[in-house]
């Protein structure tokens, strides 16, 4: 195969793919051993970087996955705001703790939040943020749920070590606090998300992850 025409294939597979590319798979497709097929993607992944392009090639969740530049970033939330569908800040709470302390059930989450959870855990299965991890071994084997592949790509991680250290004070509900900030890319990109208080309460109900109400459940 010519490369600047693997290069070629390479570029229009991940742009095809609606999950992060492995250097597996895309050996497969292609038909290249694993190693050429790394070299391929490095490659490809150098031309992207010159300062003129628009989209850049991220490692994250096992994969590989084609994306815009951080330096476009503005631009390209001012086209995407109107169909926006950002989380609750009850949602991004209940994702947190999950992150944190997953394998988690539904009884210890709201133990840490002191609310219901139930739209929160409704919106985040939907999301495919996260997913049902098994059952615990206790009365009535609850549902474990943990965070998903999705989850990475979401907050553009690798891997779970990527996200931000945090304090999760159980003697005050609810509370979540980075232990520092900074840190690389990814770690800011995470702390400003799962941090930032999420959506406003009008825009809580288009999502389903509702906030809370004064009787110490979600609406």
């Amino acid at each position: 195969m010519i490369w600047n025409h693997g290069k070629m294939i390479l570029e229009a597979l991940l742009l095809a793919s609606p999950e992060p590319l492995t250097i597996k798979r895309i050996a497969e497709v292609i038909g290249l051993d694993e190693r050429d097929a790394a070299l391929l993607m490095a490659d490809l992944q150098k031309d992207y970087e010159a300062p003129h392009r628009g989209l850049a090639i991220r490692e994250m969740a096992g994969g590989y996955v084609l994306t815009t530049r951080p330096e476009a970033a503005e631009y390209v939330e001012r086209l995407l705001q109107p169909k926006s569908r950002g989380l609750s800040h009850a949602a991004l709470e209940t994702l947190a703790i999950i992150a944190y302390r997953q394998p988690i059930t539904k009884a210890e989450i709201e133990n840490v939040r002191g609310v219901k959870v139930d739209r929160a855990l409704e919106t985040l299965l939907e999301r495919g943020l996260i997913e049902d991890k098994g059952r615990k071994e206790a009365p009535g084997r609850p549902i474990l749920y943990g965070t998903t592949a999705e989850f990475l790509r979401y907050f553009g991680l690798r891997e779970l070590s990527e996200l931000p250290p945090v304090e999760i004070d159980t003697s005050e509900p609810g509370l979540i606090v980075p232990t520092r900030t900074g840190g690389g890319e990814a770690e800011r990109e995470v702390q400003a998300s799962l941090f930032a208080g999420g959506e406003e309460p009008s825009a809580e109900a288009a999502d389903g992850g509702a906030g809370e109400s004064t009787h110490g459940e979600e609406e």
